[in-house]
């Protein structure tokens, strides 16, 4: 899965001959799985047209501030543009463009929603070898560079003019590859690994039957992708869910039982750096399994139970530089239990989920929880989407390593 999955790409687009590749590049952000808006400026539409921007891209082309030929076209918000992008690309960035984004020269909405952006700003210059050369052109790029601005820099090959030097704009899969590579390398869990672990584990009664819970699994699977799309390298041991996941990042471990999950986690612990248990692991399992389906026969039938092994415990008991963070799920004395559980399976943070919350438990999609770390600060979250509860968790994992 590309770093590009989920982004949401603003590409503007100005007036030199190598616009035509742009239909290309929206093509390749599309195939990468990001989400793009096009920005051209009005000398860009006699290369390429907004017709097949707009159809690769799957979204109006935005160009004027409105459309002067309908008085009741809604007005293009540059600054509902600038603040929608997860990153800002703009291809190609000729002289002309360039030199307006440096100095502020806002005379259409390529420039205007530039100057509106809050997020990271590409630009991949085309021009002639002697402009790209160009004292001027070289003031551009300084300037750009100290807003904060990143080049994408210019190929060397045939020009339009005839000549053949530098300042032919990046090839379509070149730019792809250059933000894919910048974005991964600025990802704050890159060169993390993160063992989770998700879903309910099912204890066999006999061949047929078992002792399972209520738990889906979303939870862990979503801690999963947030890790993954943070950078993180993620070996997700998952109970028996229905939930699937496909990311570079992210190697499944397939389990069932409480004892296939305790093995997994043991096996890979020590070359993790955060774990994260998130699974609903039975408390107990039949001390005996029967080998052949149990036939109905007493009205009463009576199961020995014993514990299964603790699997957070355990991953406490030999921790070494391990970030552990364990969940707990109560239905009273919520805070103190959670407290105890810290204390006893030496975990550094505990997301303390209570069924007396609405919203929150096994099989919905939102959760409200309360961090507790281990020197007993309590923070209380607000009711939230499943995947937002994830990223808040993932948040407190980074800022272990960093703040």
């Amino acid at each position: 899965m590309s770093v590009l999955s989920g982004k949401k790409v603003l590409l503007g687009i100005s007036g030199g001959i190598a616009a035509y590749k742009t239909a290309s590049l929206v093509r390749l952000f599309i195939k990468a799985g990001a989400h793009v808006q096009v920005i051209m400026t009005p000398a860009s539409k006699d290369f390429v047209t907004p017709l097949t921007l707009s159809t690769l891209s799957k979204n109006p082309v935005h160009s004027t501030f409105f459309n002067q030929d309908d008085e009741n076209e809604k007005w293009s918000n540059h600054v509902e543009l600038g603040l929608w992008a997860d990153i800002m690309v703009v291809a190609p960035a000729t002289a002309n463009t360039l030199s307006k984004m440096a100095n502020g020269t806002c005379d259409n909405l390529l420039i205007a929603t530039y100057l509106s952006a809050k997020c990271p700003v590409f630009f991949a210059p085309a021009m002639d070898l002697d402009m790209y050369k160009h004292p001027s052109t070289i003031a551009s790029f300084k300037s750009l560079h100290e807003f904060g601005n990143t080049i994408i820099p210019a190929e060397s090959g045939e020009l339009a003019s005839g000549l053949s030097g530098e300042g032919r704009m990046a090839e379509p899969e070149n730019i792809i590859r250059f933000l894919e590579a910048d974005l991964e390398s600025k990802l704050p869990l890159k060169g993390k690994k993160i063992l989770i672990t998700a879903g309910p584990t099912y204890e066999a009664i006999d061949p047929v039957r078992f002792i399972g819970n209520h738990s889906s699994g979303k939870m862990g699977f979503d801690i999963a992708k947030s890790a993954a799309n943070l950078g993180a390298s993620v070996i997700l041991v998952a109970g028996p869910t229905h939930f699937t996941v496909s990311h570079a990042l992210i190697q499944v471990v397939n389990v069932v039982s409480a004892q296939e999950m305790y093995e997994a986690c043991h096996q890979y612990f020590d070359e993790v750096d955060v774990a994260i248990a998130a699974a609903a692991v039975a408390d107990y399992k039949p001390k005996n399994v029967a080998t052949q389906k149990i036939k109905k026969a007493a009205d009463n039938f009576v199961i020995e139970l014993e514990k299964t092994k603790d699997i957070l415990a355990s991953l406490g008991n030999i921790k070494k530089n391990q970030f552990l963070i364990g969940f707990a799920l109560e239905t009273e004395n919520e805070i103190e239990n959670a407290k105890g559980k810290i204390q006893k399976k030496n975990l550094d943070l505990i997301v303390l989920n209570s069924l007396q919350d609405q919203g929150a438990g096994f099989g919905k999609p939102t959760n409200k929880v309360t961090f507790i770390d281990k020197n007993f600060n309590i923070e209380p979250m607000e009711l939230k989407s499943k995947e937002a509860v994830a990223d808040d968790i993932l948040n407190k994992v980074i800022a272990n390593f960093y703040e």
